[in-house]
Order: C-alpha cells, then sequence, then structure tokens
C-alpha cells in the first residue's frame, strides 16, 4: 500500500512538473489573480468571468517574471476568453482529448499564484455528460464536474486526467454546485471564432420566449406533433422576427428542420451555422397553423 501511495504521488508531481510550464497567473481584477494555460503558440486561455478588465492586463510566466497581455477575444456563454502575449516558447501540451473523460476518473487541477508559483488540487471527476447548456446561454460539448478543489486562482487552470491528458481548463463560474472542467473540445471551437471575429457569432430572431402546452384538440386540429410550443412574449423593433411578421402571442413550433419545445431548443438552433441564411417558421396564430419565412441575424454584442 505504501509503495502504491508513493508512486501515485511521484506521478502526480511529475504531471505538475511537466504541465507547469504551460500554465500562468493572471491578473485582471482586484485582489487576487486567476489562471491561464498556454493553449497555441503565444495564446493564454483563461476563464472569462475573472477578467473584470480588459486592458492593463498582466500574467506571471513560469519564470516569475511578468509579461504583458492583449484580450484577444471572450465569450461569456462558455466563459473562455483568449489573451495574446507576445515571446513565449511554443507550449508543451496542446488540448484535445482522445476520448471522453469518466466519471470516477481522478482530475488534477493546476493553476498558478505569483507567490507560491504552480497551485495543484486532486479530485475526481464526479459526474460527465453529453452537449450541455450553460446559464450563460453557451453550449459545451460536454459536461465535466469535478470535486477537486478550486481555489480563488484555479479558474482558468488546468485540468489533467490520471492518464496525463489535457481535459479542459477549470472555471467556479457555470455552476454554484461545483467546479467544472470547459472540455478542450469547447475550448478549440471558441478559440477558432475569437481569433477569427473576436467572438463567437451565434444566431438571432430578436424575440423573448416562453414554453407553452398546446392543448391536444389543438394538436389534433392542426395537426401538429408537438405537446409544446414556445409563445413569442415580446419583439424587438426592427429585428429578424418583426421584418419576417412575427407578432405578439404567436406559438413557434419548427423553425427549418428543427421542433421548438423548449427555450433550450431556439438556443441550440441559434448556435447551429443558421446566421444569413432564410428559413422556414411554422407558427400557430389565432388557432391555424402558418409558415414565415425569417432571415436569421447575429446577435448583437
Amino acid at each position: 500500500m505504501q509503495s502504491a501511495l508513493a508512486s501515485l504521488s511521484n506521478d502526480l508531481a511529475k504531471l505538475v512538473e511537466e504541465f507547469q510550464a504551460d500554465v500562468v497567473a493572471v491578473h485582471a481584477r482586484p485582489h487576487y489573480p486567476s489562471s491561464g494555460v498556454q493553449w497555441r503558440p503565444g495564446i493564454i486561455v483563461t476563464a472569462d468571468h475573472t477578467l473584470r478588465q480588459e486592458e492593463d492586463i498582466q500574467v506571471t510566466l513560469p519564470s516569475g517574471k511578468r509579461a504583458s497581455a492583449t484580450l484577444a477575444g471572450r465569450d461569456a456563454g462558455t466563459d473562455i476568453a483568449l489573451l495574446k502575449v507576445e515571446g513565449l516558447a511554443p507550449p508543451a501540451q496542446r488540448g484535445g482529448e482522445a476520448e471522453p473523460a469518466q466519471a470516477g476518473e481522478l482530475a488534477l487541477v493546476l493553476g498558478r499564484s505569483p507567490d507560491s508559483g504552480p497551485n495543484a488540487s486532486l479530485g475526481v471527476i464526479s459526474a460527465v455528460s453529453g452537449p450541455w447548456r450553460t446559464w450563460r446561454g453557451g453550449r459545451l460539448e460536454h459536461y465535466i464536474r469535478l470535486d477537486a478543489t478550486l481555489f480563488p486562482n484555479s479558474s482558468g487552470g488546468a485540468v489533467i486526467d490520471c492518464r496525463g491528458r489535457l481535459l479542459g481548463i477549470a472555471t467556479s463560474g457555470l455552476s454554484r454546485i461545483a467546479g467544472l472542467a470547459i472540455p478542450a473540445s469547447s475550448v478549440n471551437r471558441v478559440a477558432d471564432a475569437l481569433l477569427e471575429k473576436g467572438r463567437v457569432p451565434r444566431g438571432y430572431l430578436g424575440i423573448g420566449v416562453q414554453p407553452v402546452l398546446i392543448p391536444d384538440a389543438l394538436r389534433t386540429k392542426l395537426p401538429v406533433p408537438n405537446q409544446n410550443g414556445i409563445m413569442v412574449v415580446s419583439v424587438e423593433a426592427a429585428g429578424p422576427a418583426e421584418r419576417a411578421g412575427v407578432l405578439l402571442g404567436d406559438v413557434f413550433v419548427s423553425l427549418a428542420d428543427t421542433s421548438l419545445e423548449h427555450i433550450e431548443d431556439l438556443q441550440s438552433f441559434s448556435d447551429s451555422g443558421v446566421i444569413g441564411k432564410q428559413v422556414t417558421a411554422k407558427i400557430i396564430r389565432a388557432g391555424a397553423l402558418r409558415e414565415l419565412a425569417i432571415t436569421v441575424g447575429e446577435r448583437p454584442r
């Protein structure tokens, strides 16, 4: 038993030594810094919620030296922000897990303090699921919940599994239950968009909605397969929906080939690369089923 624990301890120490060369402290809020991971040459990924300023950002490098960083883009929905830092050596580790994480596996969270250096905590991956919509409206390819302790500077740090894979970055900003790992696949997708456009484009109709139950008699009469639809409770002036003739009280049942029964269905549709496309909306108005052509806009920043 003693030799097994010593072997585990040695392996964890090796992981910290291996990954700490790409983990920095990020100074962009009062009182204490967060962490960041050099994801690509000269590109630091950190947790967006820890950036309280967009200028005069500095990072503490593994050498202990400070360097200036510029904000390359941020996405509150996924809690991902990118910083550019000149003169960094290429990262030793790249994000992109070969296979999904599994509940019950050990995970190491590695951040950096400008005073004490690498800060590590160990825990279990307590839950894993497929695609997940954050409370901020963004989409993550996987939900990965951690029971590892997240220190004040842990958000933005590296999350490493027991096989030495970089699973993603840690955040305390997307769940009140526990810390999460923003998966590497999500970091890569969002990083591509931020480096290209400085933002993550999302589809936009210009409506406020709430889910409603469609009465059985109306479902049979029309007919529509949905048990629920989403009712329009507000229409933004000059937005895509108003230009298409959408009215207060209309109940959407589908957009293109996407059935709309819950607000999450509309959010998923908006993330599906539909900006600029004209789509057919099926709505219930005054007890009748109608079709409208809507050209999807891009959500304003």
